[in-house]
C-alpha cells in the first residue's frame, strides 16, 4: 500500500511538471461588463440597434488547453433596451420575446474549436422562447489579466448571426430581417 501511494503521488508530480494535467479556473461573467447587442434588417430601411444587458454566467477557462473550456451563460430577455421605451415593450411582448412567458434566454457550450492563438468557434445550444437550436459563436480572447480591482479578468469579444425565425419570431417576416446580428463583449472574474 505504501509503495501503491509513492508511485501514485510520483506519477501526479510527474504529469503535472509534464503538463499533462492541469487544473481549469472557473470564472464569472461581470454584468456590468457583459452585453449582447443586435442588430436586424428594418424593412430595407435601416439596421436598428438594441441591446441585452445584466447577463451572468460561468466560464470554466482552461488556460493550457483552451478547447477544454466551458461556457454557461443567462441572459435576461426583460433587460432589452433600444432606447425607445414604446420599441421596448413591442419586442418584450408576445409577439417577440415574450418575456412574461420567457423571461430568459441561455446559451451553453458543447465544444470548444482553435482556430487561432487567441480565438475559436464556441459551439453550443442558445434557448430562447422555449426553443433549443444549435449555434456557433465566434469569439476572439482579447486579453487575460488583473484588472483595475486587482482581480484576475478574462475579456472576450464574439459574433455570430441566429435566425429569429428559428425561435417562433416570425412577426413581420420576410420583410423585417430573419437573421439578426449579435455582438458580445464580456469579461469574466475569477
Amino acid at each position: 500500500m505504501k509503495n501503491f501511494l509513492r508511485t501514485s503521488m510520483l506519477l501526479t508530480g510527474l504529469m503535472m511538471i509534464s503538463g499533462v494535467a492541469h487544473a481549469a479556473d472557473t470564472y464569472t461573467l461581470d454584468p456590468m461588463h457583459t452585453a449582447v447587442t443586435w442588430t436586424i434588417n428594418h424593412f430595407g430601411f435601416s439596421n436598428p440597434w438594441g441591446k441585452f444587458s445584466m447577463i451572468t454566467g460561468s466560464l470554466t477557462l482552461d488556460e493550457a488547453a483552451p478547447q477544454n473550456s466551458s461556457l454557461s451563460v443567462t441572459i435576461p430577455t426583460d433587460e432589452l433596451v433600444t432606447g425607445i421605451p414604446k420599441l421596448d415593450e413591442h419586442l418584450k411582448s408576445d409577439q417577440f420575446f415574450d418575456v412574461a412567458s420567457y423571461p430568459t434566454a441561455t446559451f451553453t457550450s458543447t465544444k470548444v474549436v482553435l482556430t487561432g492563438k487567441n480565438s475559436a468557434k464556441v459551439e453550443g445550444t442558445l434557448s430562447l422562447r422555449g426553443i433549443s437550436k444549435p449555434e456557433v459563436l465566434n469569439v476572439t480572447l482579447n486579453k487575460i489579466g488583473d484588472n483595475m480591482m486587482h482581480k484576475k479578468t478574462a475579456g472576450f469579444s464574439a459574433t455570430t448571426t441566429v435566425k429569429r425565425s428559428d425561435f417562433g419570431m416570425t412577426t413581420y417576416l420576410p420583410a423585417l430581417g430573419d437573421e439578426v446580428k449579435l455582438y458580445i463583449e464580456s469579461e469574466a472574474n475569477l
